[in-house]
């Protein structure tokens, strides 16, 4: 006879109903505040489902034996299981993303003020300055690079490296980095006003950028793809990928493959992801004071990376005759395109005649680059 023995109310904890409550929380920021929606969503329901006891979403076989949660190395046997192994674990889902990621993007800003590849790279340095800190918390060298990636505010990038390198930290890196991507409006404002004056802030710089031919936008992507791999052969995976995306989409002749690639392959890959990383939230795995700690870094290592844009772009400007809103140093994380819009709500703030979205795409595009090369430098040094 089926009683409540046999039910979810019989294993249910008080890490579950924790759990239950973080995941709801993700789902108010998506639905209600439409804070990264494409993600909070998935993620948030992920946490819901995987904490109802019983269910067996992420059951692994290990040694002959089901266990309820994940298990490295063991065989997936749940519906989630078997995402998560097959497309997180194998490197697919995040790969390919960026794939989409390049068929989304435009690198006409960067190509037309190639000064904001310098301010995308000057962005990474927060990844560096939290890969310090954690290893100074005692976290392994492998761990603390996949905590300091997640200052590069890339979540596809934070995934791939942390299964490389510290898997069993996959899913507080994760759900870290795309919560502070959603974030973005709260953390980056304190920061960017706290190095700057209102006068720097309403700096005024020309809406028009050069028009980029189409030639230049067809040969950036294959040039650029050539480069960085030679020089960071790891990076291949993430750039040969994003580089493909982008070709898709300036060479003309292949619209329905950039087309598919930009909306209904990307937001497949989303869900997966989504859904995938927040059933890996399970009680028992991340309610752990290292996880606590790996989302304090995750904020520190977000705010590191504002602030050293910011101050590369007021070093800068030291130099420059035509001087750079240094606001648009912080739009070198690869929130794309939140950390731009940041920036140019704030540069409206300080002065209406401001229009500088397009100034801080170049910076922001050129973030994606960085930290998929900061992730290509770790694996040539750690992998």
């Amino acid at each position: 006879m089926f009683g409540l023995f046999e039910t979810g109310f019989a294993s249910f904890s008080w890490g579950n109903g924790v759990m239950l409550a973080i995941g709801g929380a993700f789902l108010y920021l998506g639905i209600a505040k439409k804070m990264e929606p494409l993600l909070l969503v998935p993620i948030g329901f992920g946490v819901l489902l995987i904490n109802l006891p019983l269910g067996g979403l992420m059951e692994c076989i290990v040694q002959g034996k089901v266990v309820e949660a994940y298990a490295i190395g063991g065989e997936p046997a749940g519906l989630l299981s078997r995402v998560f192994r097959y497309g997180l674990v194998w490197e697919i889902i995040p790969c390919f993303i960026f794939l989409g990621l390049g068929a989304m993007t435009d690198f006409g800003p960067v190509i037309a003020n190639p000064k904001t590849l310098i301010l995308g790279a000057g962005a990474q340095f927060g990844v560096y300055f939290a890969f310090f800190i954690a290893l100074v918390l005692g976290f392994s060298i492998n761990e603390a690079a996949s905590i300091g990636i997640i200052g590069g505010a890339d979540g596809p990038t934070t995934i791939y490296l942390t299964n490389r390198l510290a898997s069993h930290l996959i899913g507080a890196t994760a759900v870290a980095a795309y919560t502070y991507m959603a974030m973005v409006p709260i953390i980056q404002p304190p920061v960017i006003k706290a190095l700057t004056t209102k006068k720097e802030r309403a700096i005024y710089m020309k809406p028009q950028l050069r028009l980029v031919p189409k030639l230049e936008k067809v040969l950036f992507p294959i040039i650029g793809a050539i480069i960085i791999i030679l020089l960071v052969p790891k990076s291949a995976p993430l750039i040969g990928m994003f580089a493909l995306g982008n070709l898709l989409k300036e060479s003309g002749v292949t619209d329905r493959l950039a087309n598919t690639a930009a909306t209904a392959f990307i937001d497949i890959l989303t869900i997966l992801l989504g859904i995938s990383v927040g059933a890996f939230m399970s009680a028992q795995s991340f309610l752990k004071p290292e996880t606590l700690m790996v989302f304090g870094l995750g904020v520190a290592a977000f705010a590191a990376s504002t602030f050293f844009g910011v101050i590369l772009a007021k070093f800068m400007n030291l130099f420059l005759k035509e001087k750079i809103n240094p606001m648009i140093g912080a739009a070198g994380v690869s929130a794309v395109p939140m950390a731009a819009r940041v920036v140019q709500k704030m540069g409206q703030e300080a002065n209406p005649r401001n229009f500088l979205l397009m100034h801080a795409m170049g910076p922001n595009i050129a973030g994606v680059i960085g930290t998929a090369t900061a992730a290509g430098i770790f694996l040539g040094v750690l992998g």
